[in-house]
């Protein structure tokens, strides 16, 4: 027990709340820049097993904030690599690798396996699907956003309301790091706050960081918070996968003309078409890249009346 001496050492933590990190298993979405210092932090911590979900490899432009990388992991996939570094941070650690998208599809199997379930992959369809489904069979969420200089980390589900609770609405436009760009020391610092919550929630350190979300804003240096315990759950629509599209859906593309549509027999609209389009009866399953243009298109096909819709963000 050596190698956690320090850590045991912190009150409330002790040799009990060890072999709890010990005997964990972790799910973390993501391996990008809260990824790459949420893995290492928690490896090194002991955490007995976690899982690593990222499709995408590793580009000279993450380089200033994904830190676990250099320039000879260019092309590599992310999740390969940063567990290959957390197993060499603590060979104690087992690491399991998933170079794929986390989708409604794949997403329940793995978190029914997991304990708790990071979500730092930096897409709101991802956030709202891995809360949906968390909040459905208990599991904790610890979830993290940063773009440019500000951003937030938060624990949600398990005991405390989902995160749809807190964040009902999509944002008025998608921003991410490729748009707007991002500082890597805030990532770092947000990632950090993920994982501390992480090891509080797997140890039950009190108080929880379920039902709280931690802000970070260093364009006006403001560290701050607020708890949420109370908030209800909310209504909202669900996101899909592609196989679970069925014969009898109607599919909507509504990615501008010329953009790469990957699901064949899909109807091409654009959002403004959707305000006096007769729809058919059945499930509408409204299509994008980022599920912010479907979710958009199924608050004005709802105010109309439509009553079984779903979103579906295929990354395109």
């Amino acid at each position: 027990m050596s190698r956690y001496a320090r850590q045991i050492q912190v009150p409330g933590v002790g040799a009990d709340g060890q072999r709890l990190i010990a005997a964990a298993h972790v799910l973390i979405v993501g391996a990008g820049g809260l990824g790459c210092t949420v893995i290492p932090a928690l490896a090194a911590a002991g955490v007995g097993r976690l899982t690593v979900a990222d499709p995408d490899r590793v580009e000279l432009a993450n380089l200033h904030r994904q830190t676990l990388y250099t320039e000879a992991d260019i092309g590599e996939p992310k999740a390969a690599v940063a567990a290959a570094r957390a197993s060499a941070l603590n060979p104690e650690c087992d690491v399991g690798t998933i170079v794929a998208r986390i989708d409604p599809a794949n997403a329940p199997d793995l978190i029914a396996a997991a304990d708790l379930v990071v979500d730092a992959a930096d897409s709101f369809a991802v956030t709202y699907t891995l809360s949906d489904l968390c909040l459905a069979v208990g599991k904790p969420l610890i979830s993290a956003s940063v773009i440019g200089r500000a951003g937030y980390a938060g624990g949600f589900c398990g005991p405390a309301p989902s995160y749809r609770a807190v964040f009902p609405d999509l944002p008025a436009q998608a921003a991410s790091c490729a748009s707007v760009g991002v500082l890597g020391p805030v990532v770092a610092a947000l990632g950090a706050v993920q994982a501390q919550m992480v090891l509080t929630a797997l140890i039950g350190l009190e108080p929880s960081p379920l039902g709280r979300v931690v802000t970070l804003d260093t364009a006006n240096w403001r560290f701050s918070g607020f708890g949420f315990a109370g908030a209800a759950e909310m209504p909202g629509f669900g996101f899909i996968a592609p196989s679970h599209i069925t014969a009898g859906d109607t599919v909507i593309d509504l990615r501008p003309t010329g953009s790469v549509r990957a699901l064949p027999g899909a109807l091409a609209l654009a959002p403004e078409d959707l305000a006096d389009w007769r729809f058919p009866e059945g499930r509408l399953v409204l299509c994008c890249s980022t599920g912010l243009r479907a979710w958009r298109g199924a608050q004005v096909l709802a105010s109309r009346g439509a009553m079984a819709l779903a979103l579906l963000a295929d990354g395109q």
